[in-house]
This record gives structure tokens, sequence and C-alpha cells, in this order.
């Protein structure tokens, strides 16, 4: 059985990945916990049988300590998710962001060529693409990203597409994610941000468990049929099964897909139908734009359905249902 490495696997992301994966590749796990925790093997060994002994805690970003691991490894492929992520966060600390990001990124790159792996699957976000006009396609041409976060998923790419110039015989895919929502099915795993969530749905969950008193619309006159901002809600573990889809089909040479479903909601169309799927009335309070919010994103996703052969199946009465199930299990 084939070896997959993945960078952040004990993530929000990365756990779904892990559990999708299991049938078909030894599935090793890098995680330097910023963003999880050792608990969450626990939840993933009720889920698939993966082994303490193929999780490590070291971080990406360092070199000499992610090459300790990855010597020991020398992984088949890497689906590489480990790195900050919150947009909010990056604009207050953009070097942090562009220190952990980058390097991590470039390690992962020079692990692949000493140890000659030969398959990249890269976490990337649509917010690369800047403010563009949805639905947005992997051949539009890339504006000036509104945030560190997203430059740096922009530089990444751009730091995978040279390497693969000079590198023949290396196949890698870079997945341009929407918006990751939901759980699994199960309720074990699912998004447990630290403080405050950065993302809607995660926040809709705390004020349907009373850990918050309602939730803050950030302006209701944007050019939408309700005046909230759209966005393309998939559920994570379509996502997951999407990575398979990737990984089981790489071919040679550099590919950008987009991960999403193609269909657009809007914030209080998502507030709706968490309500209508749960019965639980979540409040809403109106308060002013916030900096850098786009009208509209949503994916085309014509070119991973074709060339992958992958699409995106739940709803999004299943997202709310399963999301509410892990929330209602942290209690």
């Amino acid at each position: 059985m084939k070896t997959v490495l993945l960078t952040g696997g004990l993530g929000y992301i990365g756990s779904h990945i892990a559990v999708c994966l299991q049938q078909s590749w030894r599935v090793v796990i890098v995680d330097n916990l910023a963003n999880s925790s050792l608990e969450q093997l626990d939840r993933l060994q009720q889920l698939c049988p993966i082994a303490k002994a193929d999780v490590f805690v070291a971080d990406c970003a360092d070199l000499t300590a992610f090459e300790a691991v990855y010597a020991s490894i020398r992984p088949d492929a890497v689906i590489h998710l480990a790195g900050h992520k919150a947009v909010g966060e990056s604009v207050e600390k953009p070097l942090m962001y562009y220190h952990n990001n980058l390097n991590a990124t470039m390690n992962v790159l020079t692990l692949c060529a000493r140890y000659a792996t030969r398959t990249l699957i890269f976490s990337s976000s649509a917010t690369v693409y800047g403010p563009q006009v949805s639905p947005m396609r992997e051949d539009m041409a890339l504006l000036e990203t509104l945030n560190p976060y997203a430059e740096t998923k922009a530089m990444s790419e751009r730091m995978i597409r040279d390497f693969v110039k000079t590198h023949p015989d290396f196949q890698s895919t870079v997945l341009r994610y929407f918006n990751p929502v939901g759980a699994h099915p199960s309720g074990l795993i699912g998004e447990r941000p630290n403080g405050i969530p950065n993302n809607l749905l995660p926040y809709i969950q705390q004020v349907a468990s009373g850990k918050r008193p309602h939730l803050n619309v950030f302006g209701n006159d944007y050019p939408t049929p309700d005046g909230t901002p759209i966005r393309d809600y998939i559920h994570v573990m379509d996502l997951a099964q999407a990575h398979v889809a990737a990984l089981n089909g790489a071919t040679l040479g550099h590919h950008v897909y987009n991960v999403g479903t193609g269909k657009g909601t809007s914030v209080l169309e998502l507030v709706t139908a968490f309500e209508t799927a749960t019965k639980i009335r979540i409040p809403v309070v109106v308060t002013a734009r916030r900096a850098g919010d786009l009208v509209e994103s949503t994916a085309d996703v014509s070119k991973i359905e074709k060339e992958l052969g992958w699409k995106a199946t739940r709803s999004l009465e299943t997202i709310c249902l399963d999301a509410w199930k892990f929330e209602s299990s942290q209690r």
C-alpha cells in the first residue's frame, strides 16, 4: 500500500481527508498542533484504523524537524494542508503568515525533490482570485489579493508551478477551496475553532448552542436578493473526497481545480437553512460592512467534474444537520 503524508492532518479538513483515504492509502500525519490537538487522534481512531505511530508532532516550517520525520516515511505523495488560515490575523500579523505558510510550502517542495516524492496535492483557496466576478474559473488571471493569508496561497501556487517546470517527472494538483463547512456524519469530528469563529457556519453553531448571544451579519445592503454576501458552501466530506479524486487521478504536470458546488448561498439563506434543518432560531444583529468582503464568491466547477469525475453531492440541509450534530456533541 502506498503512503501519503498529510501535513496539518489533525486539523478540520485534514482529519476528514484521513478518514476518506484510509481504505486505499497508508496515511501518515504531521501536525504542529497549532490549530488542533492530539485528542483528534482519539476521535479519528473511532472512524478509521490510523496508527498512533503514524502521527508525528512537528512543524513543517522548520526544515530540520520536518525532514527528520519525512526521511523516516519517504512518502509516495504529499497532501499539503498545514498553514495559518485566519484572514483577520493575517492582516494584523503579516510576517508571521509569510514566514510560516511560505516556508512550509518551500520545505515540502524541497523534501519532495530530495526524497523523490513525485505527487503533491496543495490546499489552496478561492481567495487567490482577488475581487473577481463570480463564478470564478481556473483560467482567470489572478487579481491582487485582499489580505496576507490569500497572498501566501497565491505565492505558494506560483512556487509549486515553478517547481514543476524544472521537474518534468512531477505531478502537482492545486485545489482552490471555496467555503468548507459541515462535519463528519458521525458527529465525531468537525470544525472546532479556537476563540471567536472566523467562518459563518461555526459561528451559527455556537449561537445555536448558547455559547454566543446572536449572529452578527456584516451588512445587508449588498446588491444581492436579500442584501447579504453570497458564498459557495461545500460539505467538508465532499471536499475530502475531492482530495481522494485528485490523488488517485494525478497526472504529470501542474493542474488547478476549483472545489465547490457551483451554487451560491447568502448569509441569511444559510441562517434560514440552519433554522429549518435544526428547528433552532438564530438571533441576528445587522452591523456595518466588513472591509474586504466580496459581494459574491462562487465556483465554476466544470473543470474538476470533467477531468477528475468529482462532483459535490451533499445538500445544504445535510451540511447544517451534520454541523449541528458535531456541535451538539461538544456540549
